[in-house]
Parts: C-alpha cells; sequence; structure tokens
C-alpha cells in the first residue's frame, strides 16, 4: 500500500479522499490555492503545499506546480479526484515518467474514452449500443447536413473533447444547421481547445442513467449497478440517486456483463463511470465515459457498503478486485443525494462570501460530504459546490422522508445556496411518484413561475 498521497484537488472531495487515507493508515498531502489556505482540507491532510494564486489555471490546473510538490514531499501517489486535472491525460503521463502513481486508468486509456467520438465508437465495436450518429467527427456543414438527412431530425451536435452541456446544439430543421453547427464549433474550440464534432440522434424525453465501474490492474471489471441522474439543469446534475426506477434486476445484470467484456477489451483500470441516456421505451444508449470518480459516488457506496475512494487506492497499489470485492454486489434500499450549491435558488447566480452559520443534519441514514464550516469563505473563483446531502432508507420513500427532514435542518447562512430549490422539488408529486426525464427542471421551473405570477 502507499505511504503517503497527495491529493491534486479541493474543497469536499479533497477532504474526502484525505478521510479514506487516515482510515487506511496512508499519509496526505493537500495542495492549495492561496484563496484556499485556511480551507479544511488543507487543515486536515498531514502536510500542504501552497501551489499558486487563486485562479485555477495558475494552481490546481498547473501540471509543473504539482508535480513539483508532489516531489518536493517525495509521495508514491497522486489521487486526483473529480473535475481540475482527473481527466487530463497529459498529466497523468507525466505521473507515469516522475515514477509518481496516478490513481486512475493509463493515460492512453484516458484519451481513448475522453474523446467522446472514439469512446462511441469503441462501445459500438464492444456491441454496446449507441444513438445513431455520425461515423467520427464531422468536417463540414455539409458533412453535417448529410448525416442530419441520414439520422432524422431532431439531431444534436457534441464536442469531441468536452462535457457539461458546452459545444452542444439540437437541430430540429436544416435551416437551423449552419449557424448551430459553426456555435457549437466555436464554444468547444474555446472550452477544450478542440472544435470537433459529432451527431447524434436526439431523444426528446431521456433519462440519464450511469453504471459505476470498478477494475483492476489485473484485467478484471466489475459494475456496482447504477445510479439515476436525470434531475439536471443545463446539463448540470443537481440530483442523484441509485437504484434507478427504471432498470430492473435483469437489465442491471445484462448491462453489467456487456460492459465487464467491453471495458476489458480497452485495457481499463480503476474506478469509472458510463452514462446512458434512457429513452421513452426503455432502451439505454451509450453517450460517454468519465475515467474518475463522480461528485456522485455516495449514493453508490450507501446502497452496496463499498468505499470506491479506498477501492481505488487498493487497485492503484496492485490488489486484485477479488480481494477488494470478495462476493457478489448486492444493492441495498436507496439512496439520495442532493447537491448543494453556493448559488441563488430561482436566479442560479453564484453567491461566493463569507458562511456565518453552517449546521449539518445528522441521524440515521443521512451523510453530509463538505469542506465548509462556519465563517469559512465560499471563493469566487471556483465550482460553486459546497456540500453534498445523502440519505438512505430501505427504499425510496424512506429515502426521500430523510431527505426532506435533513434539508429542513441543513442551514447555510451569510450566502444563497439551492436547499430551498431543492425543498420545493422534494415536495413535487411529479418528482415523488418518478415521473421525470432530463427535461424535469424546465417544466417544474416554469410552473413556479405560473404560480408565482397567478
Amino acid at each position: 500500500m502507499f505511504r503517503k498521497v497527495l491529493i491534486a484537488n479541493r474543497g469536499e472531495i479533497a477532504l474526502r479522499i484525505i478521510c479514506a487515507c487516515k482510515e487506511m493508515g496512508i499519509r496526505t498531502v493537500a495542495v492549495y490555492s492561496e484563496a484556499d489556505r485556511h480551507s479544511l482540507h488543507v487543515r486536515f491532510a498531514d502536510e500542504a503545499i501552497c501551489i499558486g494564486p487563486p485562479r485555477s489555471a495558475e494552481s490546481y490546473l498547473s501540471v509543473p506546480a504539482v508535480i513539483s510538490a508532489a516531489e518536493i514531499a517525495d509521495v508514491d501517489a497522486i489521487h486526483p479526484g473529480y473535475g481540475l486535472l482527473s481527466e487530463n491525460a497529459n498529466f497523468a503521463e507525466v505521473c507515469r515518467v516522475s515514477n509518481i502513481k496516478f490513481i486512475g486508468p493509463p493515460p492512453e486509456v484516458t484519451r481513448l474514452m475522453g474523446e467522446k467520438e472514439k469512446a462511441r465508437q469503441a462501445m459500438k465495436r464492444a456491441k454496446v449500443p449507441i444513438l445513431p450518429g455520425s461515423d467520427g467527427v464531422i468536417q463540414s456543414e455539409g458533412e453535417a447536413l448529410e448525416w442530419a438527412k441520414s439520422v432524422g431530425y431532431p439531431v444534436i451536435l457534441k464536442a469531441s473533447a468536452g462535457g457539461g452541456g458546452r459545444g452542444m446544439r439540437v437541430i430540429r430543421s436544416p435551416e437551423e444547421l449552419p449557424a448551430l453547427f459553426q456555435a457549437a464549433h466555436t464554444e468547444a474550440a474555446n472550452a477544450f481547445g478542440n472544435g470537433d464534432l459529432y451527431m447524434e440522434k436526439f431523444v426528446e424525453q431521456p433519462r440519464h442513467i450511469e453504471f459505476q465501474i470498478l477494475a483492476d490492474e489485473h484485467g478484471n471489471v466489475m459494475s456496482l449497478g447504477e445510479r439515476e441522474c436525470s434531475i439536471q439543469r443545463r446539463h448540470q446534475k443537481l440530483i442523484e440517486e441509485a437504484p434507478s426506477l427504471q432498470v430492473t434486476p435483469k437489465m442491471r445484470e445484462e448491462i453489467g456483463k456487456t460492459l465487464k467484456k467491453s471495458l476489458e477489451a480497452v485495457g481499463y483500470q480503476n474506478a469509472g463511470t458510463i452514462e446512458f441516456l434512457m429513452d421513452e421505451d426503455g432502451k439505454l444508449y451509450f453517450i460517454e465515459m468519465n475515467t474518475r470518480i463522480q461528485v456522485e459516488h455516495p449514493v453508490t457506496e450507501m446502497v452496496t457498503g463499498i468505499d470506491l475512494v479506498k477501492a481505488q487506492l487498493r487497485i492503484a497499489s496492485g490488489e486484485r478486485l477479488s480481494s477488494i470485492v470478495p462476493g457478489p454486489v448486492s444493492i441495498n434500499g436507496h439512496a439520495i443525494e442532493c447537491r448543494v450549491n453556493a448559488e441563488h435558488p430561482e436566479k442560479f447566480t453564484p453567491s461566493a462570501g463569507k458562511i456565518t452559520a453552517f449546521n449539518v443534519p445528522g441521524g440515521n441514514g443521512v451523510r453530509v460530504d463538505t469542506a465548509q464550516y462556519a465563517e469559512g469563505v465560499v471563493p469566487p473563483y471556483y465550482d460553486s459546490l459546497i456540500a453534498k446531502l445523502i440519505t438512505h432508507g430501505k427504499d425510496r420513500e424512506e429515502a426521500m422522508s430523510r431527505m426532506r427532514r435533513a434539508l429542513e435542518m441543513f442551514v447555510v447562512q451569510g450566502i444563497h445556496t439551492t436547499i430551498p430549490l431543492h425543498r420545493r422539488i422534494f415536495e413535487d408529486e411529479d418528482f415523488r411518484q418518478g415521473r421525470f426525464d432530463t427535461k424535469f427542471m424546465e417544466r417544474f421551473l416554469a410552473k413556479g413561475k405560473e404560480q408565482s405570477s397567478s
């Protein structure tokens, strides 16, 4: 096992990794920007090194700064968390050259699965169902028009190198295509340094369902079941749960077997998530893979009892899956996660500043992952996520009941948060009955505006 690990991240995920390392007897090194000098991940790590000014590009995203800190601290491995450098294949390659273990897949696999169109074709070869679409990157507007005609409108253009909704445009007619093609290309180039686009058939009312996998360095892969991630706004997830109401045990088993074969074929290692769209008929189609731990990993931990961060560390140290997860994976009960963001709950504008009061809920079946505290400061430079509230129950109804109670007892003052929005969602009858898709929030917010104006 590793002697010392550097966490190349910040906030709640950095603290989450520190917790896992402490339980395993591994020393930790935190890196931080000047804006995070008083953060909890700095306080609770065994060592901490400042790597630059507040802007991510000059600190958390600076490969030379992170590697220099790792060499100064003489660490064995680097855990990248999620976001930032976690899916940067060049960073993983620098770690390898520097003889520092990167806790994640090999750089060549990260490159393959990180370029969405290449990943899509790899999954197609492995017999994983994919949406009808272009065979590779589209080179021109004319080619896009030909593919759209072949696939059938509506279609969606997607950035090959990115995510988070950037470089995506839905096209419903040939007349719309030229302008939207250029807009998607420009946005993708600006966001990811790569303007390549590909095309898929657009599903009007999909559900977003993802499967958690673990793979060791000896060729073994296993699926830990699915998460429902359909409650999202502008392609950013707000609420996740496990298991999905729409996935049957038979479907879960069949998809698990298919993913096992496909990821063994590409040589995948460590934790990863395969994301699918489910159409109105209940069919799943591959859309992308995230080659890292996910924000929403706690809901899988709650229903399987498997600590995914510890599993990552054990896999990276060379252990086999059979010793990490010795028996078959079973799904026990239901878990739900709310992402608590430092945002205005109606305008969705960022809300940085000092937290004047902070009380997290507790009790049976309640978990809070956060790196915030009373008198702490939410800086304006980073992602707005400040906490994850997770509840678990014997079924979905109990998990929801605990979530409603926990949201009432979660107090954050001094800044705006999305807690009031989450409370309203959990009172919505369609949500409570599981009648939702990825357009749920559009309908929910429109309904709220109608009620407030009447």
